[in-house]
């Protein structure tokens, strides 16, 4: 018994087509920015003053408004990302309106 194999042209490789050379430099052509928005440097100083100014730390802030220490230390250091949640809830323990 003999079985007839035939080599089919292009088969078996790794070659891509030429639409895949298209994908690959349209995306390298990309150039939107994909990082997260974070606290501004004003928002940062608010934050500090008003705290501050109340004579809180920021562990008594972040009991306060039930959330934890780390994530006042975020917004003073400006590495969080805003959350509007959090910004309402320290505006009303501060008695400050926090503005981006």
């Amino acid at each position: 018994m003999t079985v007839d194999t035939q080599k089919k042209f292009g088969a078996g490789t790794n070659k891509g087509g030429s639409a895949a050379g298209a994908k690959a430099a349209k995306l390298d052509a990309e150039t939107e920015n994909f990082s997260h928005e974070r606290v501004s440097s004003t928002l940062k100083t608010q934050i500090v003053q008003a705290r501050t100014a109340k004579k809180m730390t920021q562990a008594q802030l972040a009991q306060a408004i039930n959330e934890k220490p780390q994530i006042i230390q975020e917004y003073e250091s400006g590495k969080a990302i805003p959350n509007p949640q959090v910004l309402s809830k320290m505006s009303r323990a501060l008695g400050v309106q926090l503005k981006k």
